[in-house]
């Protein structure tokens, strides 16, 4: 029944990791007063939530940031963390912080007006590296990084750290994301926000229930993309499953379970984050993506899953195209998206024996 429940929920498994974690950690929370965004709102009190994993040393340089992906909590790559994985806490000091609008960091459900619910700002990719900068540098006195780490809203944040502090870290890990946001992959976040925001019940945001039909509406349209064409053809949902587990149940186990709890406004939010990404608009720029990437000095290691369709394999290819810092390593998987969070077994040695590799270098 276990294996049926962590393959029915392989994304919630992957947003909020409910395994028993596979190295201890410590929970923190840093505060950041008067937080100016991009759009120059002014939160006066902006919320970081993280996790801690294993011991800084004495220099402050051994430790690693793993930023966290679309509705994650901090324990998202324990996956990566542990005896005989790539992330050794007898060495390292791993530093896993969570996005805005999670829900736990500041997000549109637990912000106080005029900034509750729907009047939440947007916070870019570029707002939250700024915010956990400034968690390294002042809260935990951490100046340089061994690595940052990242998987796809995460990948999203490496690829911003390269470009906004390009000698922070020593070495950059990017799995299932992209530099920018397409525009075919804003097109797909916009779907899934407009299958939430048509219940009647959502009101503009300022709904008094959750809106349980878009809720299900928009769990339905991710799930879509989440993984390949030639996952579903070949039912490998079933490979854990018990026997007669039908497409239906798995399909209504998504619908109804795909991220336990979420508010609407906080899926809505992490969106626009993801749909603002591109890391070419970053000052000194001016929207030139291959002088952006350029720009990247350390070596990097892109893993884009060879059947991702959030970002696709042809993206990555594009961009890595533009600097030889940075080393292509498609990930071999029908697991789509989620094979840059190791979803699978085979992914999970994939990851873990390149990423380990890469670090040693």
């Amino acid at each position: 029944m276990k294996k049926l429940i962590y393959l029915l929920f392989i994304w919630q498994h992957i947003i909020a990791q409910t395994t028993k974690p596979t190295d201890h950690s410590v929970k923190h929370e840093y505060i950041i007063t008067n937080f100016t965004t991009e759009s120059k709102i002014i939160l006066p009190e902006a919320k970081i939530v993280y996790g801690t994993y294993g011991h800084l040393n004495d220099a402050h340089d051994n430790a690693i940031l793993l930023p966290s992906h679309y509705m994650a909590n901090y324990h998202g790559y324990e996956w990566l963390i542990g005896p005989g994985k790539a992330l050794d806490t007898t060495k390292y000091f791993l530093v896993a912080t969570e996005l805005f609008g999670n829900g736990r960091s500041s997000s549109p459900s637990n912000t106080q007006e005029p900034y509750h619910g729907p009047r939440f700002p947007v916070m870019t990719i570029r707002d939250n590296v700024e915010a956990v900068h400034q968690l390294l540098t002042q809260e935990l006195k951490i100046n340089h990084l061994t690595a940052i780490i990242g998987f796809s809203m995460g990948a999203q944040q490496a690829f911003q750290w390269s470009v906004s502090y390009p000698k922070f870290a020593n070495k950059i890990v990017a799995t299932s994301g992209t530099a920018k946001t397409y525009p075919h992959g804003v097109v797909r976040l916009e779907g899934q926000i407009a299958a939430l925001t048509a219940d009647s019940d959502f009101q503009n945001g300022d709904y008094k229930a959750p809106p349980k039909k878009g809720l299900e509406a928009f769990a339905v349209v991710w799930t879509g993309w989440l993984f390949s064409q030639e996952w579903w053809r070949r039912e490998l949902w079933k490979t854990t499953a018990p026997t007669g587990t039908t497409f239906e149940q798995i399909l209504n186990r998504y619908r109804t379970n795909f991220i336990p709890g979420a508010d609407a406004n906080d899926l809505i939010l992490q969106m626009r984050t993801w749909e603002h990404h591109d890391i070419s608009t970053t000052k000194g720029f001016n929207g030139d993506m291959e002088k952006a990437i350029k720009s990247i000095q350390v070596p990097f290691l892109y893993m884009p899953s060879e059947t991702d369709l959030y970002f696709p394999l042809s993206d990555a290819r594009y961009e890595a195209a533009f600097n030889s810092n940075i080393i292509l390593m498609p990930i071999p998987s029908l697991w789509g998206h989620t094979a840059g969070a190791a979803s699978n077994p085979a992914d999970a040695k994939f990851l873990n024996e390149n990423i380990g590799k890469f670090l040693k270098q």
